[in-house]
């Protein structure tokens, strides 16, 4: 009988203690949209035809667009950075991607993981004019993420 009351009490006291708990638990933070499917790295180096580029998320939270040419050690100085640079989500299926204005130039790095084909890139760069008109249109490799 006592057996049975001490069992008793120490499943009630368990219990009690895990409703406790979770009652005391944060809720749960939201996360950005693009961090929901695919996690974004804080340093990606990609490389097009063309041009290597790295990109590193800043302590503010945006983000640096270093570029040099294609055949270039990414030791050397680059021929160009860009700061302030924003992640934007697209769509929910986690494709999101990098923007930077430089100049009047508008350079995104778009990361295609939902696409119509099998043989997509994982990133594509485009580079736009004043005019919005697309002047660089080149699919890139991840040389380091």
């Amino acid at each position: 009988m006592i057996k049975k009351i001490l069992i008793g009490t120490l499943c009630i006291a368990q219990f009690s203690l895990i409703s406790a708990t979770s009652f005391n638990e944060k809720p749960t933070e939201r996360i950005n949209t693009s961090e929901k499917f695919q996690k974004v790295p804080k340093t990606v180096i990609i490389k097009t035809k063309k041009f290597k580029i790295r990109i590193d998320l800043q302590p503010n939270g945006k983000y640096l667009y270093q570029a040099w040419g294609a055949n270039s050690k990414i030791t050397s100085k680059p021929n160009m950075i860009i700061s302030d640079g924003e992640l934007t989500p697209d769509g929910s299926g986690g494709n999101y991607y990098y923007d930077f204005t430089n100049k009047g130039y508008h350079y995104q790095i778009w990361r295609n993981y939902l696409t119509d084909s099998a043989n997509k890139a994982p990133y594509t760069l485009v580079v736009s004019d004043e005019t919005g008109k697309t002047i660089v249109e080149q699919d890139g490799q991840v040389v380091k993420k």
